[in-house]
């Protein structure tokens, strides 16, 4: 055959293959010309029916289209929302960071600080709920550290925002549910006989979660810590610390409460 109409016919199929790719390539992007109000309101709607995936799409679109002034600030957050919404806790983080990063004195930092400690404060009670009946020790509580800095940063920073006092009441449950823990572990040791660990857990209880309900309880473990030592004096100095900070005390007549609450459900 000829070299040179075997290289026309190579030609021509080649031809053939780019149109049929072409053919079956994405159409075009329909967003292509919108004004930024109008991507907005299409994210907007797209976040009110719960669609986070559409709504980041055209939330990135908006900012990377507009990436100065206010629809990019705003376009940031609202990815940050619908990251957190759509139960992506990395990336949200990560949205909010970089608001945060990019914009110190923006006038929402209130609300992105708000956010950070919301994403990991869910993820705190999530992980809670995920551990089931497993039955023990040490629960790796950095979503908790995490939350509780975010709305402490979030209170020291803004007291007067409108986020303050929501904040404010998840840090008490925040350091409730943390002494809460320490208390279940120092009472898994108890239970296993380790009276010289469950003693100091409890310790630590008493030293670093003053005004929680979980004192009390860590008050009683050292008194039955201290009776299996048989260290007669250090039981004495807890159970009269129990007794003169807690007057009506059950600890001391019934023990333990006699229930299958889990330390992750104490306000039940």
């Amino acid at each position: 055959m000829n070299p040179f109409v075997s290289w026309l016919r190579a030609l021509a199929a080649a031809a053939t293959l780019a149109l049929a790719a072409c053919s079956t390539s994405d159409p075009p992007d329909p967003t292509i010309g919108w004004a930024p109000e109008r991507l907005y309101a299409e994210a907007r709607d797209e976040i009110s029916s719960g669609n986070w995936p559409a709504a980041i799409k055209l939330l990135e679109k908006l900012e990377s289209r507009y990436p100065f002034g206010r629809w990019a600030q705003q376009a940031q957050l609202d990815i940050a929302w619908a990251h957190y919404k759509d139960n992506e806790r990395a990336l949200a983080l990560a949205a909010i960071d970089r608001f945060l990063r990019l914009h110190p004195n923006h006038a929402a930092v209130d609300y992105a600080l708000y956010l950070k400690g919301l994403v990991n404060f869910n993820e705190q009670q999530g992980l809670f709920a995920r551990l089931g009946s497993q039955d023990l020790a040490e629960r790796d509580q950095v979503a908790a550290r995490e939350a509780f800095d975010a709305f402490k940063d979030l209170v020291t920073r803004f007291p007067e925002s409108k986020y303050a006092a929501d904040a404010e009441a998840r840090m008490r449950y925040l350091v409730n549910s943390v002494a809460r823990g320490q208390i279940h572990v120092a009472r898994y040791y108890l239970k296993r006989g380790a009276y010289v660990a469950a003693a100091n857990r409890a310790e630590q209880v008493v030293r670093n979660y003053q005004g929680t309900p979980a004192v009390e309880e860590a008050l009683y473990v050292m008194v039955k810590a201290y009776e299996n030592l048989e260290l007669a004096d250090l039981r004495a100095d807890a159970e009269r610390v129990l007794r003169l900070n807690y007057p009506n005390s059950e600890l001391l007549t019934r023990g333990f409460p006699d229930d299958e609450r889990r330390w992750w459900k104490f306000w039940r």
